[in-house]
């Protein structure tokens, strides 16, 4: 299957026509976990998810990415017990239900499992976001297929070894997108992401953001996630809830390198790095912004 062409088209995610190459999309990260790796979690508390999903739209954000189990790496590599199907969906289908009636942006489910995703699609989800592309649950490739959402693959692997990085996510990722088409996804609703922070060192991390052009070759959209991540705390020696001035510098990057959706923590910042760097790499005029 040949996906060696440029990016181009449309993506209908939750009724909206995401138009690629136009600008960049931001999708807001609405945790309700209680043991976030950015500390943001909102726990079992519905109306504080509401508030932030509330707050979200109000700050420009274009889809609400909502996930019900941290995905930081002690969470789902070997030696942790992962969160169980009927946990997270009693975390996350009250959560879908009350923010899809207080705001009208996409939402997207963050989950690796099918059941779950199932759960929120039929709650109110727009979108799956599964950060195995399809590889820790193989029922998940049915339930997009079945329901015709757009899939965000996302690459991850166990441990950190590579034979030459770049090279073998992209190969990586075209199997997986490969993968998704032949279980019945269709290819336009078929977004990729290198996968920042999972199976990666923080100069594998580098290496990417400074090479992320060279997804390109994939020709889907692309969305990149730097939010806050530990890459930026090792650079800057930072916590976590002091890196809105790194993630800025990976949002402008991730931008100039191809990015067409950013996830992020803080939104109403990144909708304005974004705009920013939109307005270098892909044009602007005086007349467009009156």
């Amino acid at each position: 299957m040949d996906f060696i062409q440029p990016r181009r088209g449309e993506t209908n995610i939750g009724g909206k026509a995401f138009v690629w190459g136009e600008r960049t999309y931001i999708m807001g990260i609405l945790n309700v976990t209680p043991d976030s790796f950015s500390g943001d979690g909102t726990g079992s508390d519905v109306d504080a998810a509401v508030r932030q999903a509330v707050r979200f739209q109000e700050e420009g954000a274009d889809i609400i990415d909502i996930g019900g189990e941290s995905t930081r790496p002690p969470s789902i590599y070997e030696g942790s017990e992962p969160l169980s199907a009927d946990e997270e969906a009693a975390r996350i289908i009250p959560v879908i239900e009350a923010v899809r009636r207080e705001t009208d942006l996409p939402l997207s489910i963050d989950t690796y499992k099918a059941v779950v995703a199932r759960a929120a699609v039929d709650a109110g989800a727009n979108m799956i976001n599964d950060v195995w592309a399809f590889q820790r649950d193989p029922d998940m490739a049915k339930v997009a297929a079945d329901t015709g959402l757009p899939v965000v693959l996302m690459h991850n692997q166990h441990g950190t070894v590579y034979t030459d990085l770049v090279p073998d996510v992209i190969d990586s990722l075209r199997q997986r997108a490969e993968a998704a088409v032949t279980a019945g996804v269709r290819r336009e609703n078929i977004i990729i992401d290198p996968g920042m922070g999972f199976g990666k060192t923080a100069e594998h991390n580098l290496e990417l953001l400074r090479r992320l052009d060279e997804l390109d070759v994939l020709g889907v959209p692309l969305l990149v996630g730097m939010s806050r991540k530990s890459t930026i705390g090792y650079v800057l020696d930072l916590p976590v809830d002091d890196r809105v001035e790194g993630t800025a510098a990976t949002v402008a990057l991730s931008i100039a390198g191809g990015a067409d959706i950013v996830r992020v923590h803080d939104v109403k910042e990144m909708v304005r790095a974004a705009r920013m760097t939109d307005a270098i790499v892909r044009g602007w005029s005086r007349s467009n912004a009156e």
